[in-house]
């Protein structure tokens, strides 16, 4: 399995979902809730409502993956509200994994000119 990380895609989806649903059960939230393809190569989150375990969903060309992190410590940021899928990029994929809860990060202020 070759992975172009240039080229991925990255889709959470907001809110808890139940991790007991497997590969089947999380293509299908992918297509009714989400309403994105979930064979189109994308990765697609999942967090538990415990904020300590994650799955990650894939299709490799021939076949879905799964992979799972779970915390014995701390738990993970992640979005509370919407139903729609947010896109992430890779520097945030890496930040959520570390913990760093970019989420809620200040926005950048735009000042006009004074006079």
């Amino acid at each position: 399995m070759i992975i172009n990380w240039k080229a991925l895609r990255i889709f959470v989806r907001p809110g808890s979902t139940d991790m007991r649903k497997q590969i089947n059960g999380l293509a299908a939230i992918v297509q009714d809730s989400l309403q994105l393809d979930p064979l189109d190569g994308s990765l697609y989150l999942f967090l538990g409502k415990d904020k300590r375990r994650l799955k990650i969903l894939y299709w490799d060309c021939n076949g879905f993956c799964m992979w799972q992190k779970r915390l014995e410590k701390d738990r993970f940021p992640w979005p509370k509200d919407g139903e729609s899928a947010r896109e992430l990029t890779g520097d945030q994929l890496t930040m959520l994994l570390t913990g760093i809860d970019f989420w809620n990060a200040h926005q950048t202020l735009f000042f006009g000119r004074a006079g």
